[in-house]
């Protein structure tokens, strides 16, 4: 069997930030910028308090079946969850979108490159 590589989204709203968070977030919003995101292992923050409250999670995980999806949806919630409640940030609306690779549409130069393989 082979190994499903599955990419998570895990998004939400800081909720009753106190001004000594607001100010930490902020300082730290070049680490967590959109330029930098990235679907990680550990899991990949990024925001703009400054535009709005929002954030959102990048995970990467892996199963061997279609219903290992659901476990890994779940360790990046919980995973998201943890890294906010260790902070002492406040948060809700939490939601997640999770995408099973193998089950991806190819894209333009993926479909080009297999069909050069089969000819």
């Amino acid at each position: 069997m082979s190994t499903r590589t599955f990419r998570i989204t895990v998004r939400g709203v800081f909720d009753g930030l106190g001004t000594d968070q607001r100010a930490e977030l902020l300082s730290r919003a070049a680490e967590h910028d959109i330029l930098h995101a990235a679907f990680t292992p550990e899991g990949s923050l990024s925001y703009d308090l400054a535009a709005r409250p929002a954030f959102t999670f990048r995970f990467l995980d892996s199963g061997e079946e279609e219903a290992d999806i659901l476990e890994a949806t779940e360790r990046a919630e919980d995973a998201a969850k943890a890294w906010l409640a260790e902070r002492g940030y406040g948060h809700k609306n939490l939601r997640s979108n999770a995408e099973d690779l193998s089950q991806a549409p190819l894209g333009k130069r993926q479909r080009r490159a297999a069909a050069q393989k089969n000819a």
